[in-house]
């Protein structure tokens, strides 16, 4: 019985935590690339440092997905509150990360052809785009869950 209430606890938080963690690899590899090319061009570095930020929106995703689970644990409820949180914790932290490498490659594409980089972000638009559907699609399970 305490096995099943803790998965229901590992579930609950795992959106946050996975979200975060992935957001955290996506940044840093947005940001080890903005500060390459930062070293590399004499103006509009702002825009390097936002591209690079952009991974950090599946930590927001993550907060709203745990903040929307049911706040009881059961014995009833914690299974699906531990698949649920769990699977959209992945999709947001590998979301995260893929989002941090296309943000790095528009960096590196856009520093030497400035007039890319806005189509350049499109794979990261994608990307985030998969972690809005992952992010829907949770919150409107959760509101399915058991009490």
């Amino acid at each position: 019985m305490e096995m099943i209430l803790t998965m229901g606890w590992i579930g609950l938080y795992a959106p946050l935590a996975l979200g975060a963690i992935g957001s955290m690899i996506g940044c840093l590899r947005g940001g080890m690339a903005a500060c390459g090319a930062m070293l590399e061009v004499e103006s509009g570095y702002g825009r390097f440092v936002g591209v690079a930020a952009m991974p950090s929106s599946q930590t927001i995703y993550g907060i709203v997905v745990t903040m929307a689970l049911p706040e009881k644990i059961s014995a009833g409820n914690s299974p699906g509150i531990f698949a649920l949180g769990v699977l959209a914790g992945l999709a947001l932290m590998f979301s995260a990360i893929s989002q941090g490498t296309a943000c790095a490659s528009a960096i590196n594409a856009s520093k030497s052809k400035a007039e890319v980089f806005g189509i350049s972000l499109a794979p990261a638009a994608l990307i985030e785009g998969f972690a809005v559907f992952a992010f829907v699609f949770a919150l409107v399970l959760a509101g399915r869950l058991p009490e």
